[in-house]
């Protein structure tokens, strides 16, 4: 199996790149820029872009047919009622966690319609059904991503593509630890509980399910 991972180097995305590894699967691994080299294959490119996305796509098919992509990127923030959203604050979070995930379905989709095979998971938020108050922001992108994973699903039913979104709650990363030092950490969701669902919904195992949002959200 040949997979794509979207922010292979963030605090989930190392966890899910190894899982995929340790399954037996050949991991394209995306960044902006890496640091360093993994032990899969590592593509730089700028997923902002639609050139960025067909770089991806270029290099993942040299590897032959694009199995499953698996959509880790996104970003946090807010922290003001939605009267004190600045337009800057929303744009950006509708930018990262949405209008990104359209560039890179779109990109995927293309080739996996062609093989009539691929497994499309991307990991939204508890936000998206559970919204956080003061980061309006940050759940619509969520809930639009939702939609959008929706969208797809019911267009490729019958293209033997299956799409999904998976919603933790609070993952336990070193980067989440740091800001919020006080939480119980032992209530969060671990990475790896998060990685062996998502080798799960990218398998050929999963053919019945799609359109399906799945919580995860360990204790909290």
């Amino acid at each position: 199996m040949n997979v794509i991972i979207t922010g292979a180097a963030g605090g989930l995305g190392t966890a899910v790149a190894s899982a995929f590894t340790a399954a037996g699967a050949t991991v394209i691994g995306v960044e902006r820029e890496w640091r360093g080299t993994p032990s899969f294959v590592a593509v730089a490119a700028d997923l902002t872009t639609a050139d960025g996305c067909d770089k991806m796509i270029a290099e993942a098919r040299k590897h032959g047919r694009i199995d499953a992509l698996i959509h880790t990127v996104g970003g946090f923030g807010g922290g003001a009622s939605v009267s004190e959203t600045t337009d800057q604050s929303w744009d950006s979070m509708l930018h990262i966690n949405l209008r990104v995930a359209f560039l890179t379905l779109r990109a995927v989709l293309k080739p996996m319609t062609a093989a009539k095979y691929g497994r499309i998971v991307a990991i939204g938020s508890r936000a998206a059904v559970d919204p956080i108050p003061n980061f309006a922001a940050y759940s619509v992108a969520k809930a639009a991503l939702v939609a959008l994973i929706k969208n797809v699903a019911a267009e490729t039913k019958d293209l033997g593509i299956t799409a999904n979104a998976v919603l933790p709650s609070t993952i336990d990363t070193p980067a989440n630890r740091k800001a919020m030092p006080n939480a119980d950490f032992s209530k969060w969701v671990t990475p790896e509980s998060i990685a062996d669902l998502l080798v799960w919904l990218a398998s050929e195992k999963c053919a019945d399910v799609s359109g399906a949002v799945i919580p995860i959200y360990g204790r909290a």
